[in-house]
């Protein structure tokens, strides 16, 4: 592992390090973010696909004490180059999906059109080799014992990283930081769409025991059944549903220890960032009002930690770009650093 020893910590942050200004590499470095530049699927507001970079910027303005945590860093953090390729190919696929997106909001059938039906057919084929690529560069990471995060990019993105998490760990739990479900089965026919996440997770992979979404606040009346009919193994805490229970009374640090005990042992974090409150995450693909404060979503995690539950992996999805001081990617970054400091301090 690498020695950060002699790393003065609140120097300021060297461009030509690598993320949060550490000066890491992969083969000594506890734990490797993968970046995943795609988007191909979003269905309203685009641009996270350029996400891990501008986090990667942002990240040299954090600081690195986390009382909480004070010494995780030093286990190092490195975070890869985003993979040009899979970039190239999420921008090709998204001005092919835009145009198929637009076909199919006129009610124009798909199957009439041999260019329309080419393009689902292409993009559907894009989504699985983009899968099969997260699911081996994961694996081969998760065999050599490291720890690790990805950040995409849109929600679609971790879905082959929980395939080799679960052929790692075993049955696990995915705790989701969202507004949305992402229940949808193949949303607007894209079999891997960014709101198709977790059902496509729950119906592939058979690790995962239990999901516990929170925050959800916008679904559809098919998701909304389909988690009613899943036996509990779909637990929701909605937006609403948490305010009214604090406005009653109850404390956010009680409503944390039950969403805890709805998780196995072994617990995989999804964090899409429009689980925020959007003045956060102004430039997400779906903002909806409401959502959390960082600091809120923050103490749900530091209960996590202090429950004993092992923290096995995590995504951050949904950063967007936009605006003139880089706040989403600013934002982004925090709630990077603290998913690092959280998983290699569950792991120590």
């Amino acid at each position: 592992m690498i020695d950060l020893t002699n790393y003065d910590p609140n120097s300021v942050g060297n461009p030509n390090n690598n993320i949060f200004g550490l000066p890491t590499n992969e083969d000594d470095s506890r734990l490797v973010i993968v970046p995943i530049p795609w988007e191909v699927t979003v269905s309203y507001g685009a641009g996270t696909a350029r996400a891990p970079e501008a986090v990667l910027k942002a990240s040299l303005q954090v600081d690195l004490f986390d009382p909480e945590m004070p010494d995780a860093w030093k286990q190092g953090f490195y975070m890869r180059p985003s993979d040009r390729k899979i970039l190239m190919k999420s921008d090709y696929l998204r001005k092919e999906a835009e145009l198929y997106i637009d076909y199919i909001s006129k009610g124009d059938a798909v199957e009439a059109n041999q260019f329309m039906t080419k393009t689902l057919k292409e993009v559907n084929e894009g989504s699985n080799y983009l899968n099969n690529w997260v699911y081996e560069q994961t694996k081969v990471l998760l065999d050599k014992n490291k720890l690790v995060g990805l950040l995409g990019g849109d929600h679609s993105t971790p879905l082959g990283f929980f395939k080799s998490i679960g052929e790692k760990h075993g049955d696990f739990g995915i705790l989701q930081i969202d507004a949305h479900f992402d229940l949808r089965e193949a949303y607007e026919g894209f079999v891997y769409s960014h709101a198709s996440i977790m059902f496509n997770a729950l119906k592939e992979i058979a690790q995962l025991r239990r999901l516990v979404q929170v925050g959800i606040r916008d679904f559809g009346s098919d998701e909304w059944e389909y988690v009613k009919n899943s036996d509990a193994r779909i637990v929701t805490y909605f937006d609403k549903e948490i305010r009214n229970r604090q406005f009653e009374g109850q404390t956010w640090k009680h409503i944390t220890e039950e969403i805890i005990s709805k998780l196995p042992d072994k617990v995989f974090i999804s964090f899409d960032i429009d689980g925020l409150d959007r003045k956060l995450c102004p430039f997400t693909g779906t903002p909806v009002p409401g959502g959390f404060e960082l600091e809120q979503v923050f103490y749900l995690f530091s209960q996590l930690l202090r429950s004993g539950k092992q923290l096995v992996g995590f995504d951050l999805n949904e950063v967007g770009i936009g605006g003139d001081t880089d706040w989403d990617a600013n934002v982004g970054a925090r709630a990077l650093y603290k998913l690092c400091n959280l998983l290699v301090t569950s792991n120590s």
